[in-house]
């Protein structure tokens, strides 16, 4: 048992170590929302057990796939423990999908049940819930205000259910040798670029990944976590195990707020500050607001992850929010949770790179011939250990997914130093071609995001009948009133030493950036959105 651990790495499932938790501090804080709902770990581990039995008198039991689209709450979170209680086969989907992504991972998942809310931000996920169920063969469908309600659960009887299941890690045959984990987790991709594809993961993978962050950031019992990723995908769902598995408390909420999330986070004493770019953009805007006191005043870190971040962000968070200021890692669905920064790392590290890999996984850098590059040198980053996925639902997809060597190729751009600390430079297929030139809209994009007239910023490369491609910059302005042109973002991208040949050569200005659940910009939609 580790310090940050917390609870003996032996643990086999999220259901394991709720029950484990809730014996070490029952009556701690797990988690508050921002509908004003609050639970203890005792109180958790309660709530889960009779949903748990409420979802088995619906006939719910091991290996039966289970879709759920549920916003960030604290019922969220029980019924994922619920789920592993019953060793069902989790499907979290974010609330952004709409019937023809749900329609095609249900269909694909062989969902037994679909729950949803009635409705959320005024879309009718019910309705839309009930038209996938009319294609798909099967699926039932149920509104999760029916299983989640507090009052209505005190009617289930946990004494009915099943043994809990049992550790994967044990014999299962007196033989002696371990048995397989089981798929406890399809997960899918975010679909920036292609249709949604399904990890399957265990929960040990799930569980390797919430190591790599709480040893990481040496999370503690002290610590209060804000959890504005959705708890319907990996990231969501490893700050949960990490709570387990610390004692640490989550602060959560539907929808981030600029307006008011911040406060909220305030109002409970966030420590660990997250997650992306957008967030912290927002968190500025309010520190700005009230020069005179901290924000934050707790704060230890704030978590950057997801999208590309100016080097100088992580001095104006750490000067202007506190802490020790930015911290990044680096994952995907695949394999989440692959590198971390750590608290005491070097400003440089935290401005710059995404930490070490951690325990047992292992980064690579590999040239286009498939030799492994050196320290320092820039290739395709590969990625293995014991949070990868098992592979696609879709096995088909396997075998371009992995190298001879199991190592799983994430497309990314970046190169390891002789620490083995990870820098991402950019995306295979976001680098655009002219003149037979490559450029990574990466090495664009991060400079003009330091730009004051910069909000928000994407750069991908458009058609050009003559040079192959054309640097194209979508900027969201700080003033829409007086947006930055197109010459005045090439004079900042010269000053910070960017090579003239890279400079963009056509601005787009809109009002916002579509992006994914996890903050990555969504380039269909945006090239859509301007045309190309």
């Amino acid at each position: 048992m580790s310090p940050a651990s917390g609870v003996a790495s032996g643990v086999a499932s999220l259901w394991e170590l709720a029950r484990t938790r809730a014996a070490l501090t029952p009556d701690a804080l797990l988690a508050v929302d921002a509908g004003g709902d609050r639970v203890t770990f005792a109180q958790f581990r309660d709530r889960a057990e009779r949903l748990a039995a409420g979802l088995a008198a619906r006939g719910i039991g091991r290996g039966d796939v289970v879709s759920w689209q549920v916003p960030n709450r604290i019922s969220t979170m029980v019924l994922a423990a619920a789920l592993s209680r019953l060793g069902a086969v989790q499907n979290p989907l974010v609330t952004m999908l709409r019937e023809r992504e749900v329609g095609f991972i249900t269909r694909q998942a062989g969902t037994r049940l679909l729950i949803v809310p009635a409705s959320f931000r005024g879309f009718d996920h019910l309705a839309m819930a009930r038209a996938v169920a009319a294609e798909v063969p099967g699926l039932d469908v149920v509104d999760v205000a029916e299983l989640t309600d507090v009052a209505e659960l005190t009617d289930a009887d946990p004494a009915g259910l099943p043994p809990d299941p049992p550790d994967p890690a044990d014999p299962a045959d007196g033989s002696g040798q371990p048995s397989a984990a089981p798929v406890r987790w399809l997960l899918y991709t975010s679909g920036t670029t292609s249709a949604p594809k399904g990890a399957r993961h265990t929960d040990r993978a799930l569980l390797a990944a919430s190591t790599t962050f709480s040893d990481a950031l040496a999370v503690t019992a002290d610590d209060r976590v804000a959890v504005l990723a959705p708890i319907a995908h990996i990231g969501g769902l490893a700050h949960l195990l990490t709570a387990l598995r610390c004692g640490s408390s989550l602060v959560t909420a539907e929808v981030f707020d600029p307006a008011s999330t911040p406060d909220l986070l305030a109002a409970h004493g966030v420590t660990i500050v997250g997650s992306g770019v957008p967030f912290i953009r927002a968190y500025l805007a309010r520190q700005a607001a009230t020069p005179d006191a901290r924000l934050f005043p707790r704060a230890r870190v704030f978590l950057c992850g997801g999208s590309p971040r100016p080097a100088s962000l992580h001095a104006e968070v750490r000067d202007t929010l506190g802490g020790v200021g930015v911290v990044s890692g680096y994952g995907m669905t695949e394999c989440p949770y692959v590198c971390w920064g750590r608290a005491d790392d070097a400003d440089a590290d935290h401005a710059s790179t995404e930490g070490p890999p951690g325990e047992g996984a292992e980064v690579v850098v590999v040239r286009p011939d498939g030799s492994r590059a050196d320290p320092g040198e820039s290739g395709e980053i590969r990625v293995r250990g014991p949070q990868l996925m098992l592979g696609y639902v879709d096995a088909a997809l396997d075998a371009d997914a992995f190298d001879a060597d199991g190592f799983f190729r994430t497309g990314d751009l970046g190169f390891v130093d002789e620490r083995s600390y990870l820098t991402v430079t950019g995306r295979l297929k976001e680098v655009i071609i002219r003149n037979m030139e490559n450029i990574s809209a990466r090495e664009v994009a991060e400079p003009l995001a330091g730009h004051p007239g910069v909000a928000d910023v994407a750069v991908l490369g458009v058609p050009d009948p003559v040079t192959g491609e054309r640097v194209c910059a979508v900027v969201v302005p700080a003033d829409a009133a007086a947006p930055p042109t197109l010459s005045q973002l090439c004079e900042h991208l010269l000053a910070g030493g960017l090579n003239k040949r890279k400079l963009p050569e056509r601005l787009e200005i809109v009002e916002a950036l579509p992006r994914n659940a996890m903050g990555k910009v969504a380039l269909p939609d945006l090239r859509r959105r301007i045309g190309v």
